[in-house]
C-alpha cells in the first residue's frame, strides 16, 4: 500500500494507480486525491501561529501517518490485520529527517502493528507565518473529554499551573472538551482542532495512529509558550498506558499503544533529535484510574463533572451512551467502585456485566475474567509475560504494581456483578 502526502504544488502530474495521494491544507482539485486539514494553515496564521520548521514538519508527518492509517484497509492485508505501508511525506526541511527512517518505522510498528517504509522528500507546506505572540500559559495538557484528562487538568490547575488545553475534535466529546476547558482555564485556554482527512474509497476503522494528530496538535500549541522545553502532559492511568493483553489473542497492536511509555519515549527521542523543545510527561503512569480519582486535588469539582466524562470504546455504536461492558467501561466502573460507587452516575446500557450478553465483537468481560483467573492460578508475572520488557529496572516494580492494582479494580466489578 503506497501513500503520498505533499503540498498541492508538489503533486506529480501523473499518479501511479496503486498510490493514494493527499494534499496538505487545501484541495488539489484532482479526482482521486485526498485532502488533509483543509484551510487549517490559514486559520493558524490568523490565530498568530508561526512555528519553526522542525515543529511544523512534525505536524505534517503526524497528519500524513494518520492519513495513511485511514486509507489502508486492514481487510485487504494477508492476515486481515497487518499492513505493509510505504509512506512518502513532503516536508519543508526534509533533510533534517534523514536518518530517522528506521527509528520511525519501529515507532509506528509499535503503535499500529504494521510494517512501515518511510520516505521524506521536498514539497511540504511552509509553516504558517502568523504574528508571533506568546500566550500566558506555562504548559500544555491534552483534553479528550475523558475521565483521566479531566483529572489531569484539575490537578494542574490546583497546583497553580497555567495549562493551555488541546483537544482533537470528536463528534461525541467536543462539547465536553469546551466545557471542561472553560471551567479549568477559561475560554482562551483551549485549542480544539481536527485532522480533517478526506479521500475517496473505504476507510479503515481501527485508527491505531489517530493519536498522532493529538500529539501534533499538542506540540504545535507548545510553540506558542515561552521556554526552552515546554511540558506537554498526557494524563492517562498506568493500566491503560501499558494496556496489557487480557488474553493471548490481544497481543501487539490488538491492544492499543497510544500512551504506552515505550511509544512516548520513542517519540520524545524523535522530538529531541529534531530540536523540538517539548518534554512529554506521563504523570499518572504509576497510578490506576481509581487512584487518580481518589487523589485528585479538587474532589468537589471532580465529583460534579466525573460522571459526564466519556470512557466507552463503543460510545458511538451505543448511540452516545456507555455500553458498560467494554474494557474501558469496566476500568471506569472499577475506578468509581474504588472511589465510591455512589459517585458513579454514568448511564450504562449494561449496568451489570452478568446481564451483558455478548452481541458482537470481543467478549471483554470474559477476557477480563480469564485474566483475573490466570493471575490467581499462575501468578501476576506469568500473566504479564514479557509485557514489562520495555521498563527500566528501577521502574519495573512500579509498573508491576499499577498493573496488579488496576486488574484488582476490574476484578472488584466482576465479582460485584457475579461474573466471578
Amino acid at each position: 500500500m503506497k501513500i503520498l502526502c505533499t503540498s498541492v504544488d508538489s503533486l506529480p502530474v501523473n499518479l501511479p494507480p496503486d498510490e493514494q495521494a493527499f494534499s496538505f491544507f487545501k484541495p488539489a482539485g484532482r479526482e482521486g486525491v485526498g485532502n488533509i486539514a483543509n484551510k487549517w494553515k490559514r486559520l493558524l496564521k490568523r490565530k498568530g501561529f508561526a512555528p519553526d520548521a522542525s515543529t511544523w514538519d512534525f505536524v505534517q508527518f503526524c497528519l500524513a501517518v494518520c492519513a495513511a492509517d485511514l486509507a489502508c484497509p486492514r481487510a485487504t492485508s494477508a492476515d486481515g490485520w497487518t499492513r505493509v505501508i510505504e509512506l512518502t511525506v513532503g516536508l519543508h526541511e526534509p533533510m533534517r529527517w534523514v536518518g530517522f527512517e528506521e527509528h520511525l518505522a519501529k515507532m509506528l510498528k509499535l503503535l499500529t502493528g504494521d510494517y512501515w517504509t518511510l520516505h521524506f522528500v521536498a514539497g511540504g507546506e511552509a509553516p504558517p507565518a502568523g504574528t508571533v505572540t506568546v500566550v500566558p500559559h506555562d504548559c500544555v495538557c491534552l483534553l479528550s473529554g475523558g475521565l483521566d484528562s479531566l483529572v489531569g487538568g484539575i490537578d494542574l490547575v490546583s497546583q497553580a499551573r497555567r495549562p493551555v488545553f488541546v483537544s482533537q475534535l470528536a463528534h461525541d466529546d467536543s462539547r465536553r472538551q469546551v466545557s471542561y476547558a472553560a471551567r479549568l482555564g477559561g475560554a482562551n485556554a483551549h485549542w480544539q482542532w481536527s485532522h480533517g482527512i478526506n479521500f475517496p474509497g473505504a476507510r479503515e476503522p481501527s485508527t491505531r495512529a489517530r493519536s498522532l494528530a493529538f500529539y501534533a496538535f499538542a506540540v504545535l500549541a507548545a510553540s506558542r509558550i515561552a521556554g526552552d522545553r515546554v511540558q506537554v502532559f498526557v494524563p492517562e492511568n498506568g493500566f491503560i498506558c501499558i494496556n496489557p493483553p487480557l488474553v493471548p489473542g490481544r497481543v501487539s497492536s490488538l491492544s492499543t499503544k497510544t500512551t504506552h511509555p515505550q511509544f512516548i519515549a520513542m517519540m520524545q527521542e524523535l522530538l529531541d533529535g529534531l530540536g523540538v523543545g517539548v518534554a512529554l510527561e506521563l504523570p499518572y503512569r504509576f497510578k490506576t484510574k481509581g487512584q487518580m480519582l481518589q487523589e485528585c486535588r479538587n474532589q468537589p469539582l471532580l465529583e460534579e463533572l466525573a460522571s459526564d466524562t466519556t470512557s466507552c470504546g463503543r460510545f458511538r455504536t451505543y448511540n452516545r451512551t456507555h455500553c458498560g461492558r467494554c474494557v474501558p467501561c469496566m476500568i471506569r466502573k472499577g475506578a468509581f467502585y474504588a472511589w465510591g460507587p455512589d459517585r458513579d452516575r454514568t448511564n450504562y446500557v449494561h449496568d451489570s456485566l452478568a446481564e451483558a450478553d455478548k452481541s458482537s465483537g470481543p467478549d471483554d468481560a470474559m477476557a477480563a475474567a480469564l485474566a483475573v483467573l490466570t493471575v490467581e492460578e499462575r501468578g501476576l508475572d506469568r500473566f504479564l509475560g514479557a509485557t514489562l520488557g520495555f521498563a527500566a529496572t528501577d521502574e519495573r516494580s512500579s509498573y508491576r504494581r499499577v498493573l496488579s492494582d488496576g486488574l484488582a479494580e476490574v476484578e472488584a466489578v466482576l465479582r460485584g456483578d457475579g461474573v466471578l
